[in-house]
């Protein structure tokens, strides 16, 4: 028997952001709801295969992104040009027969939960970043005139605990999100980015894309800290097929990748990609090259958006039939499900930290900035599933020999035993368990029910 059930999902307009959410959306399909994506037409390709595979219950509420509001940050920029669109939403529900019954939104659209008020719905907060990293993050934004006064001097070097969550972790300054940093006191747009962001804790409900075994501990810590169990580790958020076109179209194709992995042993090829979004300068990009070079390692590097402009002359030439080098896009979740990839270095954005353990592949963390840091930390000195292979300022070079030596190990045939792979492997195990008939399906079969309930008292 199929749910009526009508739920509206509202990514924020970022891949990195709408992917994860669209793979929750096909579960979800799945369990018979009816889903409106509220989408732009710019960001449309990313759900028109979603579409296609059910094309009679998933909906799209077409809105042109709108226009960027001027502000120095560009994130509270974006947040807050999204504002724009509550009354065209509302003015949809309005006119809509079967209107939704709650709305499933983004963690940076907090004023959803003004909207949702309005509406009469409960709103439910997806975060694609881990619990650890939202933790954090709120912690943040509940203390941020504490943390950062408006003296404009704050030492970046200053470290800040947070002894209130699990493990007690502390950060330098300059490894947290820069947003919360720059926080001024009355200044109207990172005020109501604060109130949006503060609106998370008092939702409906939070659905995280992570597993228990990844983070219990943090989400817990969360169920307390939000007073009820409306807490749902749904995660990982990853499809069943190779997920070839996940994300995008690859510039190589992708058999041509996988056939390349073909003829390499098992767990001798590192991926080497560092997200969406981030970019490696001239001097970081040289250093990595030089590594690669210095190193006997096999390895397909994600060249997508060098400053450096192009890899060196000759470079692909003197590492032909050892390194493949992609310059754009590539379907990093086939690539890490191959057999002969043994591990990835990553800027440990949570979608790539996912991809990574999920496929069992040890991680050489590089993170730059957002979350990548807490991320960073969880891998390497909680989980034991990674080794750090540059984690000073985002602008640091790393040394090429200590690099290549790093590779190397990172892929040796005497590695197999070493208890970040084993760990890692173990981890690897319990993501596919907590997907397929664990902790995971049950949380989003409970989610599933108890939207029905709030439908059933509509």
């Amino acid at each position: 028997m199929r749910h009526s059930t009508h739920l509206l999902v509202y990514p924020f307009p970022s891949s990195g952001h709408i992917i994860p959410l669209l793979d929750l959306t096909d579960l979800l399909l799945r369990r018979g709801l009816t889903v409106t994506v509220v989408i732009s037409p710019t960001n449309l390709p990313l759900l028109d295969p979603l579409h296609s595979s059910h094309p009679s219950s998933l909906h799209k509420l077409l809105l042109d992104d709108p226009e960027i509001t001027p502000f120095p940050d560009p994130l509270i920029a974006k947040v807050i040009s999204t504002q724009k669109l509550f009354d065209p939403i509302v003015k949809w529900f309005r006119s809509h027969p079967s209107p939704p019954v709650a709305i499933v939104s983004d963690f940076f659209l907090g004023w959803t939960s003004e909207l949702a008020s309005h509406l009469g719905i409960q709103r439910i907060v997806f975060s694609p970043s881990g619990v650890l990293s939202s933790s954090i993050l709120q912690t943040l934004w509940q203390d941020v005139e504490e943390i950062n006064p408006n003296n404009g001097d704050k030492d970046q070097k200053f470290s800040l605990s947070f002894p209130e969550i699990p493990n007690s972790p502390e950060f330098p300054l300059w490894q947290l999100l820069p947003v919360s940093q720059n926080f001024k006191k009355g200044e109207p747009h990172y005020e109501s980015f604060r109130k949006g962001m503060l609106a998370n804790m008092s939702s409906w409900g939070i659905i995280y894309n992570t597993f228990e075994e990844l983070e219990g501990v943090y989400i817990d810590h969360m169920k307390k800290q939000m007073g009820h169990d409306r807490v749902w580790a749904v995660g990982p958020l990853l499809p069943d097929d190779h997920g070839t076109g996940r994300g995008g179209s690859s510039v190589v194709p992708p058999n041509d990748l996988l056939m390349w992995l073909d003829n390499k042993p098992d767990d001798s090829v590192v991926y080497i990609c560092f997200g969406s979004q981030t970019t490696l300068s001239e001097k970081q990009m040289g250093a990595l090259i030089g590594a690669l070079e210095l190193s006997n390692i096999n390895f397909i590097l994600c060249a997508k958006g060098s400053k450096s402009g192009s890899i060196p002359s000759g470079f692909e030439d003197r590492v032909s039939g050892r390194g493949l080098i992609v310059k754009g896009w590539a379907p990093q979740l086939a690539v890490l499900r191959h057999r002969a990839v043994g591990s990835f270095v990553s800027h440990c954005g949570w979608n790539s930290t996912l991809e990574g353990v999920a496929a069992g592949v040890m991680m050489l963390t590089w993170p730059m900035g957002a979350d990548q840091y807490v991320d960073a930390k969880l891998l390497v000195d909680e989980l034991g599933v990674g080794k750090r292979v540059c984690e000073d300022a985002p602008d640091s070079v790393p040394d090429s020999v200590e690099l290549a030596r790093l590779l190397d190990e990172s892929v040796s045939g005497s590695n197999k035993g070493e208890q970040r792979v084993v760990k890692v492997k173990k981890l690897s195990q319990a993501a596919s368990k907590a997907v397929k008939d664990g902790t995971s399906m049950r949380d989003v079969d409970t989610f599933v029910q108890l939207l029905s309930q709030l439908e059933t008292a509509n």
